[in-house]
């Protein structure tokens, strides 16, 4: 892939910029059901610093009142839909991103970069330049290397839509509105990890815009340094991804399933989360306890590269405990499968929080999710304990290969709560007391781990929960390639620790 390093261009242009003013922390959080605020522009960024802006761009610049502008700005987690931008950048090219960071650092305007909007703390919110990468969505397949190339604000619902036509795939989300950036520089679960490996396995290059305005062509050869951050050590630190190119696998004949249990939790759940560990890397599955205000049920969700005799098989000591509510097994073609496994992410009020489990959960972690999911407060949406399987392929790799050093875990667990505007802020506060009691409550099951893809505002100790030994090395990244901080945000890797 060809990248035109530009560089003299932009450094003439930005000459004299003042490059060390660094970025606001996003605003306070608000309160489900809060009213929108206003965006306020710093004074040195009135409307005619910002139509220069938008002259500068290929793309376009929304303003509040703008056409689309309420649809572009609303993120998934509804919980920040009241931090809004002063102005969406609308980024169509790699030029527009580097127009954007000079201009904000030009007039100390702090800034996010978002491509799905996904971020579970808001983190790609911000009352003043959004750059939004989505309208940069192309994914084109070479056929010759098996290689797939992504724009940086491609989402899991363009490569569906190109990889199914050339019968290849990728590990991959469930969300089709997650971006793909967001995804791998995090990591990458997905239902193919244990086979292939997380989505930041397969990268074999990228394209990052530093905010000095270099293009950045990064690989196990060129800034490698920078590459290896890019795989695990999460999004909005380094600077602003623009492509990716990842290595594809055939898209195999799947059986796809989604089995529920009602009857007979207290001797499921525990057998459940002994038994899948064991199963072949195969099968890509995701446990659920959910209640949701009626009763508690036990779901697994997933597929099988396999008939589904030998899904059954694998899963013969749960259906000896009890009977199965309802039961979905099918056979089908890879990308038919994942449209029966996938969701349409529509924004929802929510809060997760999650920590990777390395050793079997004993009998007395298996009651202790199933006292607090039975004791849930209650909203007017659902709770869920969930594990998505991993192992197999992850578990190849060491630690320090890439940023993502969670690679022994058997599993990632996590809590989700949900509510609606319905919900008066007393019961959110309720669930939300519940919400830390639980986190808390599994310490002694779990490791002190967190996906730094289910970015949590309320994790303590966070930077040693994202990213375990390697947090060292990843700070010296930042310094060498973000060196005045200008990507920055609450949860943000540091120049120094």
């Amino acid at each position: 892939m060809a990248v035109a390093l530009d560089r003299r261009r932009f450094l003439k242009a930005s000459a004299g910029l003042a490059l060390g003013l660094g970025l606001a922390q996003v605003p306070g959080r608000v309160a489900a059901g809060a009213a929108p605020h206003a965006p306020s522009a710093p004074p040195a960024a009135g409307d005619g610093v910002w139509q220069e802006l938008a002259r500068s761009l290929q793309g376009t610049l929304l303003r509040p009142g703008d056409p689309d502008y309420a649809r572009i700005a609303r993120p998934w987690n509804l919980r920040f839909a009241s931090i809004l931008p002063n102005g969406i950048a609308r980024c169509v090219s790699t030029d527009d991103v580097r127009t954007c960071l000079q201009w904000a650092q030009a007039h100390g305007v702090p800034l996010v970069a978002r491509s799905g909007g996904h971020s579970y703390a808001g983190y790609s919110q911000t009352t003043d330049l959004m750059i939004d990468l989505s309208p940069m969505n192309q994914v084109t397949y070479d056929a010759k290397l098996g290689l797939a190339h992504m724009s940086g604000g491609a989402r899991n619902s363009d490569v569906y839509a190109s990889l199914r036509t050339v019968g290849r795939t990728v590990t991959h989300g469930r969300c089709a509105g997650v971006g793909v950036g967001g995804l791998v520089l995090g990591g990458g679960l997905g239902f193919n990890q244990r086979r292939l490996g997380l989505l930041c396995d397969q990268l074999v290059e990228t394209v990052i815009v530093t905010a000095a305005g270099e293009l950045l062509r990064c690989n196990d050869q060129e800034n490698a340094d920078l590459f290896w951050a890019c795989r695990g050590g999460g999004g909005g630190n380094f600077g602003i991804n623009t492509a990716f190119t990842f290595q594809t696998f055939p898209a195999e004949t799947l059986t796809v399933y989604l089995i529920t249990w009602t009857a007979n939790l207290d001797a499921l759940v525990p057998a459940a989360l002994d038994l899948l560990p064991t199963t072949p890397e195969r099968l890509g599955c995701k446990l659920s306890v959910v209640n949701d205000g009626t009763r508690l049920s036990l779901e697994l969700l997933g597929q099988l590269v396999g008939p589904p005799d030998e899904l059954r098989a694998l899963l013969a000591p749960l259906y000896r405990l009890a009977t199965p509510a309802g039961e979905t097994v099918r056979v089908t073609s890879y990308w038919d499968g994942q449209d029966f496994l996938s969701e349409d992410s529509s924004p929802e009020y929510t809060h997760e929080r999650s920590r990777y489990v390395y050793q079997p959960l004993s009998a007395e972690g298996a009651r202790t999710i199933l006292s607090f999911m039975r004791r849930w407060p209650g909203t007017r949406a659902d709770a869920t304990w969930k594990i998505f399987l991993a192992g197999g392929t992850v578990t190849a790799v060491p630690p320090d290969a890439t940023a993502f050093v969670h690679r022994g875990a058997q599993m990632v667990s996590s809590i989700e709560l949900d509510w609606t505007p319905d919900d008066t802020v007393g019961t959110v506060a309720d669930n939300e007391a519940w919400l830390a009691e639980f986190h808390a409550a599994m310490a002694p099951f779990t490791s002190d781990e967190s996906y730094q893809n289910f970015i949590d505002e309320a994790q303590s100790d966070y930077l040693r929960a994202y990213y375990g030994a390697n947090l060292e090395r990843l700070v010296a990244v930042k310094r060498r390639y973000d060196p005045q901080n200008v990507f920055r945000f609450p949860q943000s890797i540091p120049l120094a620790l």
